[in-house]
């Protein structure tokens, strides 16, 4: 409990928790299941660990150490994973490991309070808003907004375990025969929308088979969607813009023989793309570049298709990057859209005519989507929105199959 406090107090100081997790392993604190499960679940309760700390502890300017103890102490006890009193023990344990042995007494007096009077503590929090939907009020507010109809089940599934689904790399085998292959490992897996691999249970890659051989790549169903969506053809020039960590880039390979550019601003997130092609026996031309700046990289010879995958507040993974709840800020919403813009107006010049642009985001707000493309038709001359295949709608909530994206299939006329 003690390294999972010191994770979460990184978190809540500003940094994210995949350098908090890398810390540890530095430090020799292998990321244990267990360490993981305290983690991600005490940062899923955004709301309501930090209402518990203020009901229940009356001191001034507890150490940042102490106070991520009680929440994944708070989370510990509403798990129902353990008996309370060795969730007690273990936290006051915990003060000791963390060098902060002077709290022993105010750690244990605050967990034992909540004991014994959690009905009455509950209702003081239930009118709490932030507390109820474990996400920040700005946030709230900014989805409901987005979806008057549906937001208290856009912010129930930001809360749950998001699932794993797989992507077979058919090249190298088709999906059933894979299938197959998963039910012999004893892992149960069902299709959806005829290509993605939904398992029933997560499981470690190293349990997939194939998966270092590159017969297969985890990626959420949604994910899937935009590879297909672009209708690509071989020989095709094809631009990924916003590449890494390269699971599009590697799909639109896997389904055509194209003539693909990917890029990424972050020299080091292009590893990951390159790392990942790799493993699959796939090839691309990859660059460390800014998209917005194609006088530093583009050949002047115009793209058939082009993925505008853009840097967004990824709001609609948050399942699986509890962090952000903590990290995101409501400016960054306008800070975001900015850039967004600004990457499809210079990706617009690289269109060829009868080109398509696919803009897609991982975010459910409007601001990040509807109104980012309607802006831009809106400045645009002769732009085309088309429908997407299957009548399916640009907006793809997060569900219990998939998590939630943006779609919006843009063309220049011939």
């Amino acid at each position: 409990m003690a390294e999972a406090a010191r994770i979460i107090a990184g978190v809540a100081g500003g940094r994210s928790l995949s350098t908090e997790l890398e810390r540890a392993v530095e430090e020799g604190h292998a990321p244990r299941a267990s360490l993981l499960d305290l983690t991600h679940g005490t940062l899923r309760r955004y709301g309501r660990v930090q209402a518990l700390s203020r009901t229940l502890s009356k001191r001034d300017g507890t150490d940042p150490i102490v106070e991520a103890l009680l929440w994944c102490a708070f989370y510990a006890l509403d798990s129902g994973r353990y008996a309370a009193h060795t969730i007690v023990d273990q936290a006051v344990r915990a003060c000791v490991l963390a060098g902060q042995h002077p709290a022993k007494g105010f750690v244990n007096g605050v967990l034992r309070n909540l004991l014994r009077n959690r009905a009455a503590i509950e209702r003081d929090i239930s009118e709490d808003l932030e507390a109820r939907w474990q996400h920040p009020r700005w946030w709230i507010e900014a989805v409901q907004r987005s979806h008057p109809e549906a937001w208290q089940h856009v912010l129930q599934a930001g809360n749950t375990h998001p699932p794993m689904c797989l992507r077979v790399n058919e090249r190298r085998i088709s999906i059933l025969e894979y299938q197959q292959r998963l039910q012999t490992e004893k892992i149960a897996a069902r299709l959806l929308d005829g290509r993605a691999l939904l398992l029933d249970t997560p499981v470690p890659v190293s349990r997939l088979p194939g998966f270092s051989q590159g017969d297969v790549s985890v990626q959420d169903a949604g994910a899937q969607r935009a590879a297909n969506y672009l209708k690509l053809a071989a020989g095709q020039r094809v631009l990924d813009a916003c590449a890494a960590p390269g699971g599009k880039t590697a799909h639109m390979l896997e389904l055509e023989d194209i003539q693909l550019t990917a890029l990424d601003a972050d020299a080091t997130r292009c590893k990951l793309v390159e790392r990942n092609l790799a493993r699959l026996g796939l090839t691309a031309r990859l660059l460390a570049a800014d998209c917005t700046r194609p006088e530093s990289w583009w050949d002047s010879m115009p793209f058939d298709r082009i993925l505008a995958d853009v840097p967004c507040s990824a709001s609609g993974v948050v399942r699986r990057h509890p962090d952000i709840k903590w990290l995101r800020r409501a400016s960054d919403l306008e800070t975001f859209a900015a850039r967004q813009s600004a990457i499809l107006d210079a990706l617009w010049r690289l269109l060829a005519p009868g080109g398509k642009l696919l803009y897609v985001t991982c975010s459910v707000f409007r601001e990040e989507n509807d109104d980012v493309v309607d802006s831009f038709a809106a400045r645009t001359p002769q732009i085309l929105r088309l429908p997407l295949p299957h009548g399916a709608a640009s907006t793809l909530l997060p569900e219990p199959e998939h998590d939630g994206f943006y779609f919006a299939l843009l063309a220049k006329p011939n």
